[in-house]
């Protein structure tokens, strides 16, 4: 989700304000995605490299992050969404973490839309974690498969992702996802993040369908 800073340097706002309007693209965002009957949605929302930011605007970020979970709940369990994170969550703010536990704990039960927060999170730092801890289980080579390394990542239990989006014109997966993305669609936009909405995302979704995804298959074989 990017370009929250340079939208708002282009309209003279701080920085603050760019985050704030993005917040509200990603309440745009999760809302058409229920619409269309999405079952998985997950956003990138803070890296591990992120924390290299200034100060002032990493504690802002968390903030807002509070306050988006405190208004949204509602309607996360109004329109059945559950909430999970993917990351290392412990190196959060208290009160972060505490706001997290407890939508996540409000909404586990939920089945309509699955929304992945990626927080404090790192692909590089994905596949390092769940090979610590695959020999923290004392799992065996020959038992190594690629369905029980994916049962140690952050994303266990979900489906890898068909199609990513990066808007703002960074062409580049920068950490997101990278075991899990081998044979996903990528799209790239140079819209920024506020000005993604239901138009941006139906265009992107769009573009998707008209790939043909073959899997390593030819497109005969992907046909029969």
């Amino acid at each position: 989700m990017d370009g929250n800073g340079r939208w708002a340097t282009a309209r003279g706002l701080s920085r603050s304000e760019g985050h704030k309007a993005g917040s509200r693209a990603v309440r745009t965002v999760v809302t058409r995605c229920r619409e269309l009957g999405i079952s998985h949605l997950t956003l990138y929302a803070f890296s591990q490299e992120n924390w290299g930011r200034p100060k002032k605007e990493v504690g802002f970020l968390f903030d807002l992050l509070v306050s988006f979970l405190r208004d949204e709940l509602p309607a996360m369990e109004r329109e059945n969404i559950r909430l999970s994170v993917f990351g290392d969550i412990s190196a959060l703010p208290m009160a972060a973490r505490k706001a997290l536990d407890h939508a996540m704990a409000r909404t586990a039960r939920n089945t309509a839309l699955h929304l992945n927060l990626a927080l404090n999170y790192s692909g590089r730092a994905d596949i390092v974690q769940a090979c610590r801890r695959l020999m923290a289980a004392g799992t065996s080579e020959q038992d190594v498969t690629e369905e029980l390394f994916s049962s140690f990542l952050w994303t266990a239990g979900q489906p890898d992702p068909d199609l990513v989006i990066r808007t703002s014109g960074e062409i580049r997966l920068s950490n997101f996802l990278l075991y899990q993305s081998a044979y996903s669609e990528l799209y790239f936009t140079d819209i920024a993040w506020p000005d993604f909405g239901s138009e941006q995302l139906d265009e992107a979704l769009h573009a998707y369908a008209m790939r043909s995804r073959r899997f390593g298959r030819t497109e005969e074989q992907k046909q029969s």
